[in-house]
């Protein structure tokens, strides 16, 4: 007998828990539109934003967190390098993370809807913090005395007048959904696939979180703010249990790949049967049959 195996199988999909496509993709336009919206919505409140920046930054040094400096450090050696990180910070994000609800939509439909309905969680709290706590980035903040990468070196996808920049909203910077996608496109990835090396997934969010402090766009605190968001939506958005465990397979003589015709012997329970000598053996003197078991227990 062959004990259920805890991973995702790699069958084709249940194509009956795939949404319609156009209301999914009318559905994922609006969510994104509203989020834009609301951040623009959000912007301004510049004093608030640097009042609540040193409070971050104090915090921060208070928790003995690793100075952000330290991370910068590492970049400002190498143009090219620090080229990279704006690059991955401007042209990565929203890409990746497109890409991923596609494949997830296409080959795995059940993982597809929990992760929209985690992201669209996740998304919608960012924003109310937003609104709530308008946030200075570190890049701006005299105390953390930190370069703009993106200004000095580019490319970057802010406007060089923070307070009156139309395109995005430069006092957004907590909690970083930088973090918060790269992190969850990760974990996604991780449960919706079996490959041995999807846990290679994880350098995704390391990265990202390497080169949001590197340049010195979030705090540490705006990645680990984020990441709790995230356990909370992932707890409250949990798979189906046929989403996360491949079904038991009994195989026997009988039908292939299923326990039907296989054989019961009469030992195995009060089922009637011929035993020799007319003596029904104790289930102790029965013999056991050998098989293959989860995590190698019988």
């Amino acid at each position: 007998m062959r004990l259920a195996r805890t991973e995702p199988t790699d069958q084709e999909p249940d194509i009956r828990a795939r949404p319609p496509l156009v209301r999914e993709f009318l559905l994922v336009a609006g969510l994104f539109l509203a989020y834009k919206f609301g951040r623009q919505a959000a912007n301004g409140h510049v004093e608030e934003a640097f009042r609540n920046a040193g409070s971050v930054w104090d915090l921060e040094r208070a928790l003995h967190l690793p100075g952000e400096g330290a991370v910068q450090g590492l970049l400002l050696p190498s143009q090219p390098l620090i080229h990279a990180a704006n690059t991955y910070y401007a042209a990565v994000h929203f890409p990746a993370t497109a890409l991923f609800l596609i494949w997830l939509y296409w080959r795995r439909p059940t993982h597809y809807v929990r992760s929209r309905r985690v992201l669209a969680a996740l998304t919608g709290a960012a924003l109310v913090l937003h609104l709530l706590f308008p946030l200075a980035p570190p890049r701006m903040l005299p105390a953390a005395g930190l370069v703009d990468t993106g200004q000095v070196y580019g490319p970057t996808v802010y406007g060089q007048t923070p307070a009156t920049d139309t395109m995005a909203n430069q006092f957004a910077a907590m909690p970083s959904l930088h973090v918060g996608w790269a992190v969850m496109v990760a974990l996604g990835l991780i449960a919706a696939t079996r490959s041995r090396w999807r846990r290679l997934w994880l350098l995704h969010p390391a990265i990202t979180l390497f080169v949001v402090v590197g340049t010195a766009n979030h705090y540490w605190l705006d990645a680990i703010v984020v990441v709790a968001l995230l356990a909370v939506a992932l707890a409250a958005f949990r798979l189906p249990l046929s989403a996360r465990t491949v079904p038991a397979r009994l195989r026997g003589p009988g039908a292939r790949g299923s326990g039907e015709g296989a054989p019961i012997p009469a030992y195995a329970g009060g089922g009637s049967g011929t035993y020799e000598g007319g003596v029904r053996p104790a289930i102790s003197e029965a013999p056991v049959a050998s098989g293959t078991y989860a995590g190698g227990a019988r």
